[in-house]
């Protein structure tokens, strides 16, 4: 099946239309770990630690033998929005 004949078949299905530019600019993508980890300036190991995230699987997600699902997709937005705040909520209390 050719590109042209893909998107045919697409657009004749009313339950499943391509999506268009304007709906690709407002989807929101969680950027993948390592750009967080990087952007906050950590180690694999530090980043696995202060976020309780396994380190195998960040090294996972990192060399792309896996992908986050959606909770951890969730997970790391909020880390990338608000690291500080996740940190302190993952503090044992005194």
């Amino acid at each position: 099946m050719t590109d042209a004949e893909r998107r045919i078949a697409a657009e004749s299905d009313p339950d499943a239309q391509p999506l268009t530019d304007a709906d690709f600019a407002r989807l929101k993508r969680t950027p993948p770990a390592r750009i967080i980890r990087r952007a906050l300036g950590l180690s694999q190991e530090e980043f696995a630690a202060r976020f309780h995230i396994p380190i195998g699987t960040l090294r996972d997600w990192e060399q792309g033998r896996s992908e986050p699902d959606q909770a951890a997709r969730a997970y790391l937005t909020v880390i990338a929005r608000a690291p500080d705040a996740v940190s302190k909520a993952l503090k044992p209390l005194a």
